[in-house]
């Protein structure tokens, strides 16, 4: 009989433990929300562009690229310029290529970041390719666009704009369809 009270201690203590670490994974996603807008990094973009296309002249915002891979990504993925200079209001692409140098099919999402993150509300994207799953067959290349706007409504202050994507490997969780090309 004294060995069923430790017992059950331990066993009410590894309960605890469990709903303990299921309780954090649950708020890991408001935590890292915060933590994100307090230091500033991984700002999600706005949504589709509400106002009028009106082009603001008086103002240049340079909007830089940048992009990287996720550690088990072998694919050549890059902007086809560093940066571009942009009048707030008028829509802009730019492109990205992708190489599958690999000898089998692929397939690849890519997951934007925008900074500084209380300027991201004020960057629309009309057209992007992290929007689907890009599939690659072996030694295939493909130019990607992006299509944005930056709000005239964003804060005089920032001059300068940051999209980064990272690009995933998702082949295991979705393999490619036989035949489909990027797209």
């Amino acid at each position: 009989m004294a060995e069923s009270v430790p017992l059950k201690r331990l066993v009410t203590r590894l309960l605890i433990l469990v709903v303990a670490m299921f309780a954090f994974g649950f708020a890991l996603v408001p935590i890292y929300d915060v933590m994100c807008k307090a230091f500033g990094i991984n700002g999600k973009t706005a949504g589709q562009y509400e106002g009028s296309q009106v082009v603001d002249p008086s103002r240049q915002v340079r909007v830089q690229f940048l992009s990287t891979n996720a550690i088990d990504m072998v694919w050549d993925f890059y902007a086809k310029a560093d940066e571009v200079v942009v009048n707030p209001g008028a829509v802009t692409e730019m492109l990205f290529v992708a190489y599958n140098p690999t000898d089998k099919p692929m397939t690849a999402q890519a997951v934007p970041s925008i900074s500084p993150a209380e300027a991201a509300m004020y960057f629309h994207k009309t057209e992007c390719f992290c929007f689907t799953q890009q599939v690659l067959q072996p030694g295939q290349r493909i130019e990607m666009p992006v299509r944005f706007i930056v709000d005239r409504d964003m804060p005089k202050d920032v001059k300068h704009l940051t999209l980064a994507y990272t690009l995933f490997d998702i082949t295991a969780r979705q393999p490619p369809v036989a035949g489909h090309t990027g797209g």
